[in-house]
């Protein structure tokens, strides 16, 4: 069995595959703190729930843009499941997709590990927008070539900000969605602006993007908040919560 994990600034995100196929999956805050041992005592139990046992990993690979968990989770992986992770960087692994940015280096494992999983699966240009703490918007070719992108804050950066920067505004649920653009009230004014506006944000800057492409991407969501921003925007054409989970697979077919 493979374990994948991608450690994201807000989220980590989990899952054990089986030949290929997706077992479980679990999506859990990041804790930039959190030990080998931390690490072991909780998955020692949500493993227990899927009738799964460190024994049973054979395999581990790891994403990580949080530099203290990445050496966490490469200790978990040698002293619990007695396997020596891969880790993906943009130097040494087989990905198919090759980086044309002005440095290669300073791309993301999580950007890259989407792009893979995208063009792995779709065979043509695309857009993926990975919406996290902060929103990516990732660019590849139809012939494999990470362009590049874009990134902006994500909208629960842009709630903490406006509840912490004003006077009188309150920390709002966002997961019940604005009846109306036009809101009556407070808490449903801010709905509006946030869940509208950051829709019309995405739609308006994947227009500029596919602008610069020689052909029309594809456009795919995911991220933890895919599923509840792209109900408000056109351009979003596939929503896959687990694209980087996919990714990470492929890309241990790759290398193992």
């Amino acid at each position: 069995m493979l374990f994948a994990i991608d450690v994201g600034n807000s989220q980590t995100v989990c899952g054990v595959f089986n030949k290929g196929n997706l077992l479980c999956h679990w999506r859990l805050k990041t804790d930039r703190e959190k030990t080998a041992d931390e690490l072991a005592a909780r998955f020692l139990a949500l493993f227990a729930m899927q009738n799964i046992r460190f024994e049973d990993i054979t395999s581990v690979i790891v994403a990580s843009v949080v530099p203290t968990q990445q050496l966490a989770w490469h200790e978990f992986s040698t002293r619990y499941t007695n396997c020596t992770p891969l880790v993906v960087n943009n130097h040494s692994l087989e990905t198919d997709i090759k980086i044309i940015t002005d440095n290669p280096a300073e791309v993301g494992a999580d950007r890259l590990v989407n792009a893979v999983a995208a063009f792995a699966q779709y065979g043509k240009s695309c857009i993926v927008v990975d919406f996290g703490t902060a929103i990516t918007f990732d660019c590849i070719s139809a012939r494999g070539e990470y362009l590049g992108g874009a990134i902006m804050p994500g909208m629960s950066i842009s709630l903490d900000a406006l509840a912490s920067r004003t006077a009188k505004l309150p920390r709002i649920d966002i997961s019940i969605p604005p009846k109306r653009a036009i809101g009556a009230n407070t808490v449903d004014a801010i709905k509006s602006g946030l869940m509208f506006g950051y829709g019309a944000l995405v739609d308006g800057l994947i227009k500029k993007l596919s602008a610069e492409f020689t052909e029309t991407p594809q456009v795919i969501a995911t991220g933890g908040m895919a599923e509840l921003i792209a109900p408000y925007t056109e351009a979003i054409q596939i929503v896959d919560p687990m694209l980087t989970l996919k990714g990470l697979n492929i890309l241990h077919e790759k290398n193992s």
